[in-house]
């Protein structure tokens, strides 16, 4: 789980994106305090995990309110950022295949990725999760030069039920055995 300490190791992964690649709409690099005070709000619901090999951040994924309205309390939205330095390591993919299973252990239905096209390999790494094309707003945001277009995805986490429960606050399901142990089983997929 991450905290605010590991917000500048997050900034210096995601401040390439921010500077010179359309994958984040973010045009400034966020002052470390600004992704300290993410990482607590966003961590108040749902997780955001950090993928650390010998005290180095290799990457990190996270989920957050899909939107503010009661009725989308069951979705989220998700993302996987990954150093440079590790791509193909398959960091995304435990980071993924952890955050998913927690979000399930809360109680969520519906997980959703906005993609910057083009960027085949995040679409692969969403394809093999099982997330399908809801949509894509076309030239949505103007970066590096040019317009782009976002790509929608989304992954049912569980199947639909009427009258579902509220998801269990991110504190709660820390305390239980399942969500502890999904934790472990992602560092295993990374041996």
């Amino acid at each position: 789980m991450a905290t605010e300490s590991d917000a500048s190791a997050v900034v210096g992964i995601y401040a390439p994106f921010c500077e010179t690649s359309p994958i984040t709409f973010e045009t400034r690099i966020p002052a470390v305090s600004e992704v300290e005070n993410r990482i607590r709000i966003i961590s108040e619901i749902c997780p955001w995990l950090v993928c650390e090999q010998e005290g180095e951040i290799l990457g990190y994924a996270y989920a957050g309110r899909h939107r503010d309205r009661a009725a989308y309390q069951w979705s989220v939205d998700v993302a996987v950022y990954l150093s440079a330095k590790h791509y193909r390591e398959g960091i995304g993919t435990a980071l993924y295949t952890a955050l998913f299973d927690l979000l399930r252990i809360q109680g969520f239905f519906n997980a959703y990725a906005g993609i910057t096209l083009p960027n085949p390999a995040s679409v692969r790494l969403h394809e093999r999760f099982g997330f399908e094309p809801v949509g894509t707003y076309r030239k949505v945001g103007y970066k590096a030069g040019a317009w782009h277009d976002v790509s929608w995805w989304g992954l049912a986490l569980r199947p639909a039920v009427d009258s579902p429960a509220e998801p269990i606050p991110l504190q709660d399901a820390i305390r239980r055995e399942d969500f502890c142990a999904t934790i472990t089983s992602a560092e295993y997929l990374l041996r």
